[in-house]
């Protein structure tokens, strides 16, 4: 008898499925084997939580008995989380962009009952509008193709299965010069709005992969239109409506050229990421907005997004109440009902409050036309209006809570906390990231040192991919880095193991987002391109770097290279979408490395603040525990006195004990100019 199956499943997006009279499938052998006996097409349904489009497409056509009926009697309906099975979501949306669509989720695609894609989109409207075809219309079309075309159905199968494969598996080391990344960074910088930030045009993401080769370009080339682009663009949005200023936390992106309006959910992975970047560029600029929005963001991430066992949750929905952005906008009237009258003037002009509103009626809070900071004492009063007004919001609906914990997300995060604890001397910070890394090697752990990639409800499933381990073992680096506990280390090593062992490509290089006994995949793919978050290989090879300077061993600097070599053509025809490779690849011979040993606190405020884009630093009472082949082995304190010593590539500083010593040092060490 047909059901609905999704009532058996954990994901917070399936669950919100559990009710529809659709006779959903999760994906999984059951499914995959029901479509086999019955021969008849699949429609894939993939979204993720917190999507409003998810939400709208479900509300006008998955909760509908008609459309439902169509769904049951023509096709297996199957149901995917993106961010449970990102290794489904990617085979199926690289066909989809195959087929000449534009991505974007929910993606609808039609597969033949072996599980091969043949046609495909993303939201179809009930009835037809916005230029697309009524659902139902869709279905039957698809279904009578599907009975009445077999021919032409297999060649779209065979057409889409070959393209992804051919992408994936075949050696990209064309012939083509490397690009000049001074000169990439330059043109990267002119695409820049040099008013607001952000790529110019909308809609604006924080696209940390180009941001992050903007701001390590700014520091390696002393480019300062690279470092204005990166800094001009953490203003915005740290001051846009992209910002939770009450709450804290960053939506995913902006509508608009302005950073004002958002797309309202937040998820984990953007918050990790401008963390990370924030804190780098703070670094660099001491700039008091920045470091204010990272405390915050940390804030609202202990306040609201920590799961089960310590591990960080997924996302915040954009909807509640079945609005999109209702639990965040505010009227003029409940501004003033709130604060009073003069508090309420002074909150809206810097804020932005009107009559009338910046978003259907009501207003976005923003900083915008008050990007400067204020006064000690008007900022003082402000934290204190916006404490009010978070109070008043606590008695709204919440949005939906995605409390899944996914490995590579966590990786993330534990690693943009451990790096920001030490910068801004928080160590509740590293309890945090300590927390969420042993949450995911207990409740993740699928034996060994195999990972599953989520766990929610006491359940741990869903296949680990690349990115799984390569931004675990980032975190494992990082938590390293900031305690100096050799276990850190040693998972590090361990989990590019396993990477090595069931992830990497031996015939073309470069590593696969599935493994290779991941079953239920009709593809591997395999990409170095960057998305919302790095890629997997672009991480691995940050990585895979460090593991070579801090333990001496050739195998990683062998690999890295043939990481870099296997993506070399790629990279020359399109360089603009490798940001993240680009960027890692500048270590490759010149990574940095720095310990400060000792108690006195001097040398290590000096090097925090200075900006290191991807060096491994270390500041600790005594020296690190590395491998003898490590250029900072057995180095120590000098005559009592704290000591600090710099090294580029194999070659290290003499011991340096003075700050101003030290800083020249560090600039001498991070530049493409100087002689080390």
């Amino acid at each position: 008898m047909s059901e609905n199956r999704l009532k058996y499943e954990t994901s917070p997006y399936l669950l919100q499925h559990q009710d529809n009279p659709v006779h959903w499938w999760a994906w999984g052998p059951e499914a995959l084997a029901e479509a086999k006996r019955t021969g008849q097409p699949i429609l894939l349904s993939v979204g993720y939580a917190a999507c409003h489009w998810c939400h709208v497409m479900a509300h006008e056509s998955f909760e509908d008995p008609a459309t439902a009926e169509v769904m049951n009697n023509l096709f297996i309906n199957i149901k995917v989380d993106r961010e449970e099975r990102p290794d489904i979501d990617a085979i199926y949306m690289g066909a989809l962009h195959r087929l000449g669509e534009q991505g974007g989720w929910p993606l609808t695609m039609f597969l033949d009952s072996d599980a091969k894609p043949f046609w495909g989109g993303t939201y179809f409207p009930r009835e037809s509008r916005y230029g697309r075809p009524a659902f139902v219309t869709v279905l039957l079309r698809i279904s009578e193709a599907y009975q009445n075309q077999p021919d032409n159905v297999r060649k779209n199968t065979e057409a889409l299965i070959a393209s992804l494969k051919d992408d994936s598996a075949a050696s990209d080391r064309a012939n083509v010069p490397r690009p000049d990344v001074r000169d990439l960074v330059q043109r990267i910088a002119r695409a820049v709005d040099r008013e607001h930030g952000g790529l110019s045009g909308a809609p604006k993401f924080p696209q940390w992969n180009i941001f992050w080769l903007l701001w390590r370009g700014a520091i390696r080339y002393d480019e300062k239109s690279a470092k204005d682009a990166v800094v001009t663009t953490l203003r915005h949005i740290a001051q846009g409506g992209i910002y939770d200023h009450l709450g804290g936390g960053f939506a995913r992106y902006s509508v608009d050229e302005l950073w004002l309006v958002p797309h309202f959910e937040k998820m984990l992975y953007d918050n990790a990421l401008l963390i990370d970047l924030m804190t780098e560029v703070w670094r660099e600029t001491q700039e008091p907005l920045f470091k204010i929005r990272i405390a915050e963001t940390v804030a609202w991430l202990e306040r609201e997004m920590i799961g089960e066992a310590g591990g960080f949750a997924a996302s915040l929905d954009a909807d509640s109440e079945g609005e999109e952005g209702k639990f965040y906008v505010w009227s003029a009237d409940e501004i003033a009902d709130t604060l009073g009258a003069e508090d309420a003037a002074f909150f809206s002009r810097v804020y932005g409050v009107t009559t009338n509103g910046n978003f259907e009626g009501h207003t976005i809070l923003n900083r915008l036309d008050s990007l400067a900071w204020l006064s000690d004492a008007e900022e003082a009063r402000l934290a204190g209006l916006r404490a009010k007004l978070l109070q008043r919001r606590a008695s709204r609906v919440r949005p939906g809570w995605d409390d899944k914990i996914l490995a590579d997300w966590n990786g993330l995060m534990i690693a943009a906390l451990s790096r920001a604890a030490i910068v801004f001397q928080k160590p509740e910070w590293l309890t945090l990231a300590e927390r969420a890394f042993t949450c995911i090697t207990t409740k993740l752990s699928a034996g060994g040192d195999r990972l599953f990639h989520s766990y929610r409800a006491g359940l741990a499933k869903a296949p680990a991919t690349a990115s799984d381990y390569a931004n675990m073992t980032w975190a494992a680096l990082r938590l390293f880095s900031a305690t100096q506990s050799e276990s850190y280390l040693a998972q590090a090593q361990r989990w590019a193991d396993v990477l090595d062992q069931h992830y990497w490509d031996g015939e073309s290089g470069g590593y696969f987002t599935a493994a290779d006994d991941t079953a239920d995949v009709v593809v591997r793919l395999k990409t170095a391109s960057d998305d919302a978050v790095p890629s997997a290989n672009a991480i691995q090879l940050a990585n895979l770097i460090a593991l070579a300077a801090l333990t001496g061993d050739s195998r990683y600097d062998n690999r890295a290279r043939q990481l870099v070599s296997a993506f070399s053509g790629a990279v020359a025809r399109v360089p603009t979408g490798h940001c993240g490779l680009i960027a890692a690849e500048l270590d490759l011979d010149r990574l940095v490395q720095v310990a400060v040993i000792g108690s006195d606190n001097n040398l290590a405020a000096e090097l925090n603040r200075v900006s290191l884009p991807g060096a491994v630093e270390f500041i600790s009472a005594a020296a690190p525990s590395l491998s003898s082949q490590s250029p900072l082995a057995g180095k120590a304190g000098i005559g009592g006195k704290s000591t600090a010593y710099v090294c580029v590539g194999p070659t290290c500083s003499t011991p340096l004990q003075e700050p101003d010593e030290l800083l020249a040092r560090l600039r001498a060490a991070r530049s493409a100019t100087e002689t080390f």
